[in-house]
């Protein structure tokens, strides 16, 4: 198999620079993407459309394509807009739209019948410096250890915090994000919620994996298994292709 790796905000395709030969020792390959605004990709603007182009590009019929955190938003679009040349979606951790609504709305919503929001999506905010161009980034070395990879030795959160960039949501926070056919096409998917997670709520997890109609899988590490338990994570990723939803897809 050929897994297509996505990162999510303030990443880049580094991060997954220790699973990548893990996933090669179980005889799959992979290939990670830089979305547009980050990595070797900082300077490029960042959009809704080039960050589904950045992906969309790469794949190749009968990939996995497997989105961390906020690149669930962006693997959610590639596979909308190329669902015939994917096998398999793994939700790592990770962000669902909600048809027709904002990804803030989709990150905040709990229930969609009574339309009900939670501000409460980790404490990510306290760690932020905000430039005066509306940029995020982690202010701290110990706030980034302490939030993305608090199961990490010292060694390598530094490697990975000196590699951050800033966050720049571009049109991600005030367009409605529609994907008809990707709610068509009913594609194969998994979800696995990390169980130590100091970034995304149990209670967004859940709702993001009954949304998906999955049985979550789980992995007992912070929001980023990719460096403080890569060989696990690779062996999940492929074990995740075998498994089958349990119920439908949930567009709102």
């Amino acid at each position: 198999m050929r897994f297509v790796l996505v990162h999510g905000g303030f990443h880049a395709a580094w991060c997954w620079d220790l699973t990548i030969p893990e996933l090669n020792r179980l005889g799959h390959d992979a290939v990670a993407v830089d979305i547009p605004g980050h990595g070797t990709r900082l300077r490029e603007e960042s959009t809704l459309a080039n960050r589904r182009d950045a992906i969309a590009d790469v794949l190749r019929p009968g990939d996995v394509l497997v989105g961390h955190s906020g690149g669930g938003f962006d693997i959610t679009l590639a596979a909308d807009a190329v669902s015939d040349l994917v096998a398999h979606v793994v939700y790592l951790a990770a962000a669902l739209p909600r048809e027709g609504r904002t990804y803030p709305e989709a990150m905040t919503m709990r229930n969609s019948e009574d339309g009900s929001f939670d501000g409460d999506v980790g404490e990510m905010f306290g760690h932020l410096h905000f430039a005066e161009d509306g940029a995020m980034s982690f202010a701290t070395f110990e706030g980034a250890w302490s939030y993305f990879y608090h199961d990490c030795d010292e060694q390598t959160a530094r490697w990975a915090f000196q590699r951050l960039c800033p966050e720049r949501f571009g049109d991600t926070t005030t367009t409605p994000v529609s994907v008809p056919r990707f709610w068509e096409a009913d594609l194969p998917r998994s979800y696995i919620r990390c169980l130590q997670d100091r970034s995304k709520p149990r209670w967004l997890s859940d709702v993001v994996a009954t949304r998906l109609g999955v049985e979550p899988l789980t992995i007992d590490t912070s929001h980023s298994p990719f460096l403080s338990r890569p060989a696990e994570l690779a062996e999940l990723l492929v074990h995740a292709t075998t498994t089958a939803p349990i119920a439908p897809l949930t567009a709102q």
